[in-house]
């Protein structure tokens, strides 16, 4: 089911113990980024992880054409940029805030030393890039195997459980950018725009401007071909 494709690491900070807790908030230093901010490139070296606070951050890679394919969205509560520290090589690809966002920065040296300290947080640790390898080969088969349509709804249903995590309200709205829909799909944005006036047409979304609200769940995950 959605699960499959659905990644996210918010737990690794709240199944840590208080003092492990505390190690990490003594050593994130705060930063507001804008929408479309970039955070770090692809091929930088890093010099430390992020937790984001506040906002979303999207995780892209430019192809040789230029085109953009965003891998993954992070959401308030999850931790990045640490795979990079982890196997000692450069960034693999571009993360850049897609709405105004407060960023915590723990350097490199400090991040270390902590995985020294905490045995819970490293083994956490292990555990998200064990799941965040599987979703993402997940993800690249349903990219290359399925239909324009299918991976519209897919992208829909992902969506949806990324924001509903933050709020309580009975209605999610996912208020995402079309380009940045397009390029979660993989493909151009005329084509998002003719799929998602079908979706409207046939009752399974609602469209208010930029924002998606979601109807039609179980037609949804037929037409996503989720099993």
């Amino acid at each position: 089911m959605i699960s499959k494709f659905l990644f996210n690491n918010q737990y690794l900070f709240d199944e840590l113990p208080q003092y492990d807790k505390e190690m990490l908030k003594a050593a994130m230093q705060n930063k507001n980024y804008r929408k479309n901010e970039a955070i770090f490139t692809d091929g930088t070296i890093p010099t430390g992880i992020f937790y984001l606070k506040t906002g979303k951050v999207k995780k892209y890679k430019v192809d040789n054409d230029g085109r953009e394919q965003i891998i993954y969205i992070y959401n308030t509560g999850e931790f990045f940029g640490y795979s990079a520290i982890l196997s000692n090589e450069s960034y693999g690809d571009t993360t850049q805030a897609i709405e105004n966002s407060v960023i915590a920065f723990i350097s490199k040296e400090d991040f270390l030393k902590i995985l020294d300290q905490s045995v819970v947080f490293s083994r956490l640790l292990l555990k998200s890039l064990s799941h965040e390898f599987s979703v993402m080969a997940n993800l690249m088969t349903v990219l290359s195997q399925r239909t324009v349509r299918e991976r519209v709804a897919l992208s829909l249903l992902i969506l949806h459980k990324k924001y509903k995590s933050n709020t309580n309200e009975q209605n999610v709205y996912i208020a995402l950018s079309r380009n940045d829909l397009a390029n979660m799909v993989g493909t151009a944005n005329e084509t998002l725009a003719r799929i998602l006036h079908d979706f409207r047409q046939e009752s399974l979304i609602l469209m208010d401007g930029r924002k998606i609200q979601l109807i039609d769940f179980k037609q949804l995950t037929r037409i996503a071909n989720l099993h």
